[in-house]
């Protein structure tokens, strides 16, 4: 067991880098948008590029694992995660922000399609949870730390240290890896599935372009209708591609198995609920509200606090309540705190009425994540974990990618088109009355979208009960 906790330390640095990354970004955008002068567009794409390639990528690098060996990939994760932090602090314009995102989320993909499965091979089947448990919690408590440290980088020591505060973070922890991580013996050399790979990229971006666009464009704007077009034509195409290759980039006998397609929906629409939940608060909190950015970080810390006490909790009550008890739970939890963040929007809004709804969602976001991921883990195959561990990281990332595009776009959709920069820069609330009204209805609509999607999360979970 030393061993396996010792593992969990080096997944959990990993955890660490990712966490710190999303959720300083989060908070911090609008100061990074001010600097550049960036328009709604490279807004939009300072996150969602990091979403983008981070999801399109798991497949291929829990594929890559198998063949190449989980260890010398995840550490190369590591490195790529590390050096590309370091450029992004020496960028001159957002342009070159934005690719060196691009090559952070093919790190933060390799390390997301591996952690979980190290864990896994490292742990008895009787003591899975508490390592999954431990492991989660310290997202939960990297999404913690990363709005204050955020908004205290932005406020001190400027933008360029949002990105440089990874560095440290990665040094240690590829020098901690390669002394903890055992060598594996590699798999068969196969063939990678290029061609399936991607698709899924293609399908994914299209996907997200049109979302992101509708809620400010409107359904009926040719990009949207193109890019929603391609999306559903190449679904089927996928579907070929992949039902003909040797080792393909998404093993559809993920999808044979009922028990296993319901649970990997449920953490896809959970997702979709949850990943854009402290982005849109802060926003809310800066362009409605007029805080700064220390303030709003400090203001949402609620969510990040409530998922890192929940986490740890779940994983060490497995023995008393099953991992698919824990996951519809965490999902009615979740449920019930975006109810309340839906039912009381308004830029007069009491702060504890905002507060209790973010630590409800968070307690239910990290309750579901540690019993839903127990629970998928438990049922696979030791032999193809890497990939089809790959294959539900890839739909649930589809849906934290989805979840941040539309949430933008429908945040956005109300206000008119030449003061839309200025809710990503954090100031809008220093125009008129009107302008604030136009965003409050996005932001009524955003949580209404987030509380919809929890429902579906909580009735495919439910669906997800193993047969006696």
């Amino acid at each position: 067991m030393r061993y396996a906790w010792r593992v969990v330390s080096v997944t959990s640095l990993a955890l660490v880098l990712i966490g710190l990354s999303v959720s300083t970004l989060n908070v911090a955008l609008p100061v990074l948008v001010r600097h550049f002068h960036a328009g709604p567009l490279a807004s939009t794409w300072l996150l969602l590029s990091y979403l983008l390639v981070s999801t399109s990528t798991l497949v291929f690098a829990g594929r890559l694992a198998d063949v190449l060996g989980r260890r010398e990939v995840y550490l190369l994760g590591f490195a790529l995660f590390t050096v590309s932090s370091l450029l992004a602090g020496f960028a001159p314009d957002v342009g070159l922000v934005i690719a060196m995102r691009v090559v952070q989320g093919l790190g933060a993909g390799m390390l997301l399609a591996n952690g979980t499965v190290l864990i896994a091979d490292a742990f008895p089947p009787g003591r899975l949870g508490r390592g999954m448990g431990v492991y989660l919690a310290t997202l939960s408590v990297a999404q913690l730390a990363g709005p204050t440290v955020g908004g205290v980088i932005a406020e001190l020591a400027g933008w360029r240290w949002i990105f440089w505060v990874n560095v440290p973070f990665g040094v240690v922890a590829v020098v901690w890896g390669a002394m903890t991580l055992r060598k594996m013996p590699r798999g068969p050399r196969v063939s990678l599935d290029s061609g399936g790979n991607l698709l899924i990229f293609a399908i994914v971006a299209a996907a997200l372009v049109s979302l992101s666009e509708a809620g400010s464009a409107g359904f009926a704007h040719p990009l949207v209708l193109g890019a929603g077009g391609l999306a559903l034509v190449l679904v089927p195409v996928l579907i070929v591609v992949e039902r003909r290759a040797a080792n393909p980039a998404l093993d559809l006998r993920l999808f044979a198995e009922r028990v296993l397609a319901m649970a990997n929906i449920a953490s896809f629409w959970n997702a979709l609920a949850r990943s854009a939940l402290v982005l849109i608060t802060a926003l809310y909190f800066q362009a409605a509200r007029g805080m700064d950015t220390l303030t709003a970080g400090l203001a949402v810390l609620p969510a990040p606090v409530g998922m890192a006490l929940a986490s740890p909790v779940t994983g060490f009550i497995e023995r008393r309540v099953s991992p698919y008890a824990t996951s519809v739970a965490g999902a009615v939890i979740s449920c019930g705190g975006l109810l309340i963040l839906m039912l009381s929007p308004g830029p007069d809004t009491a702060y504890w009425v905002i507060a209790t709804g973010l630590f409800l969602a968070g307690c239910g976001n990290g309750t579901f994540l540690t019993g839903n991921t127990t629970y998928v883990l438990n049922l696979l195959p030791a032999e193809s974990r890497g990939v089809m561990n790959g294959v539900r990281l890839t739909i649930m990332n589809v849906g934290i990618v989805l979840s941040v595009g539309v949430a933008l776009g429908v945040i956005t959709g109300p206000v008119s088109p030449e003061l839309r920069a200025q809710v990503y820069q954090g100031t809008l609330s220093r125009l008129s009355p009107v302008a604030v009204d136009q965003l409050m209805t996005g932001f009524e609509r955003a949580y209404a979208f987030l509380f919809a999607v929890t429902v579906l999360s909580i009735v495919f979970a439910v669906f997800a009960r193993r047969r006696a």
